[in-house]
């Protein structure tokens, strides 16, 4: 994939779901008016299944919601042993054990590529929602990754978002003084770990070489050998500079967004999909999305943005037509629109006629000025090479392991291909 073709999807534009026992094959309740749904959307999937029932009289959708972890430990074995939703979320690309390539090459997905949707989405995204050129994931919504601030809190300490390196570290000692933490940062569930890294990762290795993707593809570079050894030392000096809460590995997910919209911190570094949460849970609050910096050229400065996780459907799903449906209402204006407000984010296609949120002003622009990566891990191999990622990166911060050992560790689970 180009890295730098996102701005065409805004000119035309890592948190996750358990598949519950009930909400499988084996459903007593299923019938031609029950859907049955694992959804990753947390804190928007609701107000879409309302707006679907609500244009479906007599249909009755069953979802589940719940964490990325135990979402990607249950997926594959709901599926093998039959017990799956109809509809579920699947991520883009090969990254994760939920994702496209992985769910798709062995038949648990069905094809939905004749749809209408699937020829309308751009070429970036088209590009990790198929398999062997077939399209598996409804994908609705893109996303990026940065920190998000909490502008009454800002007020109050009397700072303002720092737009370089340097400018980061002095932020995050300011607010340490001031009694207030820059960022929660909840790494308990490992699937956090990874967002700070991709921020970093993203203007400190592309910048200097965009091409790198397509280099670890040839065998030509590693992650060990480049300037992910750089990122990943910058993360550990922001957990040293006091830019983080005390006890990361002893905080959810879901505390951080409690620290972050409370005024605990100042801001959390996640992807815009916190926002809604945030909101959620503080609804005068103002939240608002801009990049995290990790050099001194803010001329330079990218941002990871990419596909979000969309829906498939089960290949042997009890209600295929329902099914159909629904996937087909999540990725009408309608569905999109409804979804990517609740989220903060950006719809996937071009005529939604959708207004962007004023706390994705920044995001918008990184994509219209073509300074945007993809999230590292929808171009890998393989689901190992973030799993390794993810639990290192907890032992590092434990002192388990060191960042030359999980970086070595990741490129020995690149090399091994799919």
């Amino acid at each position: 994939m180009n890295t730098r073709r996102l701005p065409i999807l805004l000119a035309s534009m890592t948190a996750l779901a358990v598949l519950a026992a009930c909400s499988g094959g084996t459903n007593a309740e299923t019938s031609s008016t029950t859907l049955t749904l694992a959804s990753v959307d947390q804190g928007s999937v609701e107000d879409v299944v309302k707006a679907f029932e609500a244009a479906n009289p007599g249909v009755k959708v069953n979802f589940t919601t719940s964490g990325a972890d135990q979402y990607q430990q249950q997926i594959r074995t709901q599926l093998s042993s039959g017990t799956a939703p109809d509809v579920m979320s699947v991520w883009p690309g090969n990254g994760n054990p939920g994702a496209t390539y992985v769910l798709a090459k062995p038949g648990y997905l069905l094809d939905l590529s004749d749809q209408p949707w699937a020829a309308k989405l751009p070429d970036a995204v088209k590009s990790v929602a198929q398999y062997e050129g077939k399209t598996y994931n409804a994908i609705f919504g893109l996303n990026g990754i940065g920190a998000v601030y909490n502008q009454q809190a800002m007020d109050k300490a009397a700072l303002t978002p720092p737009g370089t390196w340097t400018d980061l570290l002095a932020f995050c000692r300011a607010a340490a003084t001031k009694g207030t933490p820059a960022f929660a940062l909840g790494i308990q569930d490992n699937w956090v770990t990874q967002l700070v890294l991709y921020g970093l990762v993203a203007p400190t290795v592309y910048a200097k070489d965009p091409d790198f993707d397509t280099k670890m593809q040839a065998g030509q570079a590693t992650f060990a050998g480049s300037l992910w050894k750089t990122a990943l030392a910058k993360y550990l000096e922001m957990n040293q500079a006091g830019c983080f809460q005390k006890n990361p590995l002893g905080t959810s997910y879901e505390a951080s967004q409690e620290l972050a919209a409370t005024g605990k911190t100042l801001g959390i570094v996640q992807g815009n999909w916190v926002i809604a949460l945030l909101k959620g849970k503080n609804p005068n609050g103002t939240f608002t999305l801009k990049a995290l910096p990790a050099t001194d050229e803010p001329a330079t400065a990218l941002m990871p943005a990419a596909a979000g996780a969309g829906y498939g459907i089960n290949a042997k799903a009890k209600n295929k037509e329902l099914a159909l449906k629904f996937v087909n209402f999540v990725m009408s204006p309608e569905g999109m629109n409804l979804y990517v407000k609740k989220q903060g984010g950006l719809p996937a296609l071009a005529d939604t006629g959708y207004a962007v949120d004023p706390s994705l002003t920044e995001l918008s622009t990184f994509i219209n000025d073509n300074r945007t990566v993809p999230f590292m891990d929808q171009l890998w191999p393989n689901a190992k090479v973030q799993q390794t990622m993810l639990s290192g990166l907890q032992e590092v911060f434990s002192g388990q392991s060191t960042p030359d050992k999980v970086l070595a560790a990741m490129d020995a689970d690149y090399k091994a291909g799919a």
